[in-house]
């Protein structure tokens, strides 16, 4: 089969999700490898700064009492509280100074996976003149999900960076259901080598 390449240029953005030090091995919740996903994406960051297109990058931002916490009956440890080191984008992570960082789940009472839920991601992107979307990041089959999901429900394309994402799976195979449920949404999956020719 030939495989596809992909042309970037204006209306393109890279949105990189929640690449944070919590997330990290050695984190207060660790995405299993989520550390290969850093020097890939920088990678990806050069390809979209070379041609001066948008660079995003989501966090979790959440107070010391957000619901989400076991304290306060949620599913997870604490992570990535604001203002502490976890919660800070990976050490390594070539974020240019110019990156739109997106701040989400700020609020106690308020949970967000996607990086358009209660922020103003959409209306960013509308003002830039953005149409299409490469999304990669951590965790595949929570944040990426969620923010892929609400992309395509926006009229976004979307192409899933199937070489800078990493799974939970708190569930053996949550992160092949997740890739899967994506691309039946229509998020075409795409790898360096489609950008690059390489």
């Amino acid at each position: 089969m030939e495989r596809r390449t992909f042309r970037l240029g204006k209306g393109d953005a890279l949105v990189i999700v929640d690449l944070q030090r919590d997330f990290l091995p050695g984190g207060a919740l660790p995405v299993p490898l989520g550390d290969q996903v850093v020097p890939v994406m920088n990678v990806y960051i050069r390809l979209f700064r070379e041609r001066e297109l948008p660079v995003i990058a989501t966090r979790d931002w959440h107070p010391p009492d957000h619901c989400s916490f076991r304290d306060q009956g949620g599913l997870w440890p604490p992570h990535c509280v604001q203002g502490t080191p976890g919660a800070e984008f990976a050490e390594d992570l070539d974020l240019p100074e110019d990156a739109i960082v997106i701040s989400k789940a700020t609020r106690s009472d308020e949970e967000a996976y996607s990086g358009f839920q209660g922020t103003a991601l959409d209306e960013r992107l509308r003002k830039l003149g953005v149409r299409r979307l490469f999304v990669g990041g951590l965790a595949t089959d929570y944040c990426v999900l969620s923010t892929v999901k609400d992309a395509l429900a926006l009229g976004y394309e979307v192409c899933l960076l199937k070489d800078a994402i990493r799974a939970v799976n708190v569930q053996p195979g949550d992160g092949e259901r997740a890739e899967k449920e994506m691309e039946s949404l229509g998020a075409v999956s795409v790898t360096l080598e489609d950008l690059t020719g390489g």
